[in-house]
This record gives structure tokens, sequence and C-alpha cells, in this order.
């Protein structure tokens, strides 16, 4: 039984990391575009990027895939009913779900598909955190949306957004506005810690004062 269980969690993660490796700005560009979206602006496979070379609807239609693929994650893959239940003896339902969502955001970084290739993971990132806990992705969206408007950088708002991360969870569990599992609590400052290092060269650009606006605030 726990060599089932093991296969199972196994293939969860598996079936996640791929679904998270789908490049779906690099399939919008080459398909509708005849670009590859890593030849142009930033180089990023992202939604931001695409943004900026393909616009706004095909920029918007490759974010919300890039959500979606956390979420369907959460959602689907990790209650898969393949062998049992998939973390039965193994991690708890919470603990499968955030493997499941972070094997996605891995998989979305790191694309098998395009050379290991992908975007900053802030989407899909933001996909698992949604399905695993609205209260605080939304307020970590109500700290990104604020930031991206004062600043009109998407980057300076997302490494915003993913450093209060932990804090926006502290501060609802603490307040007793919505409780949080000690699991998702520890686990939001790896998430944080890998957000921030897939926006390095951002960082840089942002230290160098090149880093370019998706819009100019008013």
């Amino acid at each position: 039984m726990e060599l089932l269980q093991a296969v199972h969690f196994a293939v969860v993660l598996i079936l996640s990391y791929l679904l998270g490796s789908i490049p779906s700005s690099i399939i919008i560009g080459k398909v509708f575009f005849k670009k590859d979206i890593r030849e142009f602006g930033s180089g990023n496979a992202g939604g931001t990027n695409a943004v900026r070379v393909f616009g706004w609807l095909a920029g918007i239609v490759v974010i919300l895939i890039d959500i979606a693929k956390g979420a369907c994650a959460v959602l689907f893959l990790a209650q898969l009913p393949l062998f049992g239940s998939p973390q039965a003896g193994l991690l708890s339902a919470d603990g499968t779900a955030l493997a499941a969502g972070t094997a996605a955001v891995v998989g979305h970084i790191w694309t098998v598909f395009a050379n290991f290739r992908g975007g900053k993971g802030v989407a899909t990132a933001a996909g698992m955190i949604a399905a695993l806990y609205p209260a605080g992705f939304s307020a970590t969206l109500v700290i990104f949306v604020a930031v991206v408007l004062l600043t009109g950088i998407i980057s300076v708002g997302s490494l915003c957004a993913a450093i209060s991360f932990p804090l926006v969870l502290f501060a609802l569990d603490t307040s007793g506005v919505s409780m949080v599992s000690p699991l998702l609590m520890g686990f939001s400052i790896p998430i944080a810690i890998l957000i921030v290092f897939t926006h390095r060269k951002n960082i840089a650009r942002l230290l160098r004062g090149e880093e370019k606006r998706l819009f100019r605030k008013k």
C-alpha cells in the first residue's frame, strides 16, 4: 500500500510539472504571431513580456492560462483517484496540494518543452495560492495592483507581492480573520524566495534604473 501511495504521489507531481511546463506564451507567439517570444522584449516567456511583444489581448490570455495551470494542479491533479488517496500515509491534503502546485510553478519556470526556459512563475504561483487560500490571494493581489498602479512596473508589484505574502498570511492568521494551515504558513517563505530568485535580472535592472514600465503612471 505504501508503495502505491508513493507511486501515486510521484505521478501527481510529474503530471503537475508537465501541466506547468505548457509554454503558453511560446505556443501563442508561434501559432498566432510567428514569433518566438524568447527572442523579443526581455526574452522571458511570461505574461508581462507577452503583453509587451504581442499586445494586451494575447498577454492577458497567456496570464490567464498560466494562472489556470497552478489552480488546476491544486484543484484537480492533487485529487486524482489513481491508487486511492494520494495523501494517505504520506502528506496531508494540504501538503499534496502544495506539492502539486509547486511542481506546476517549477514546470512553468523550467519548462521541459522549451529547453527549460520559461516564465518567472508569478501567474502560476498566483493560481496555486488562489486555489489553496483565496483570502491570502485576495489580500496579496491588492498589494500587487496598488504597487503596479503607483510605479507602472510589473516586476516591482510582483516582488512586493511575493515578499509580503508570508506577512499577509501571518497577519490574517494572528488577527483571526482567516485561519492558515501551519504547512502553508511555512511554505509561503520558500515560495516568496523562489519568486525573488526568478526576478534577479529585474532586480539588477531596477538597481541600474533600467527596468521598463509596462505603462506610464499618470
